[in-house]
């Protein structure tokens, strides 16, 4: 199995958190705003660059920046 991150999920696609990459500075931060192991994600749009990019998690729309994505590991 490849492991990935969220900012390399395609539109409309989903995929389940496995972990987050403790080492990222807003580590904390997308935690705290529902980004956690076991929970379904889907990119429901990206912007120019793909940066920001909304997830539908928990029911409700969130975006994040790219960088933030990447320290998302998915499945």
């Amino acid at each position: 199995m490849k492991v990935r991150n969220a900012s390399q999920l395609l539109n409309g696609e989903q995929s389940e958190i496995l972990g987050i990459d403790y080492n990222h500075p807003s580590a904390r931060r997308i935690i705290e705003v529902g980004f956690t192991p076991g929970e379904e994600i889907k990119v429901i749009g990206k912007s120019l660059f793909d940066d920001p990019i909304a997830f539908s998690i928990r029911g409700t729309v969130i975006a994040i920046r790219k960088s933030e994505a990447s320290s998302i590991i998915i499945r």
